[in-house]
């Protein structure tokens, strides 16, 4: 049998896959909670807007996992994310150039949903990687 833990990080896996890697928006009914609460995109429509830039932005972007680690109700991720600049970011026309940067993101997990996340990107790196010449 499972354990809270493993299923939670199964979930959030999951939906990592979905929403980051294969661009299903309509997932997030799949795995968010009713009441989810975004911290890093300020709301779920906040956290749609930008994984539609991201995909935009980075059309062959892939995320993969480093290291997931679940304790009680919360995952932490670890991992990475690869891609190609070849549409608008954030007012930067397309360079080319790739990314290759670490980003952390927080879980809680609730009743097999997601019920809150917040992340962090290195995104000095990235901007460095952009604009590089």
């Amino acid at each position: 049998m499972k354990t809270m833990e493993q299923a939670n990080k199964e979930t959030v896996m999951a939906f990592i896959e979905a929403f980051w890697n294969r661009h299903e928006m309509e997932c997030t009914e799949q795995f968010l909670s009713a009441d989810y609460q975004e911290r890093s995109y300020q709301s779920k429509e906040g956290l749609k807007q930008f994984a539609a830039k991201i995909g935009e932005a980075f059309p062959d972007k892939r995320y993969t996992l480093e290291d997931v680690l679940a304790q009680g109700d919360k995952v932490l991720v670890k991992m990475n994310v690869k891609g190609t600049h070849q549409g608008m970011f954030f007012g930067k026309a397309p360079t080319g150039n790739t990314i290759d940067v670490t980003l952390y993101r927080q879980y809680r997990v609730v009743d097999g949903k997601i019920t809150e996340h917040r992340g962090w990107i290195d995104m000095v790196t990235m901007w460095s990687q952009i604009e590089r010449t």
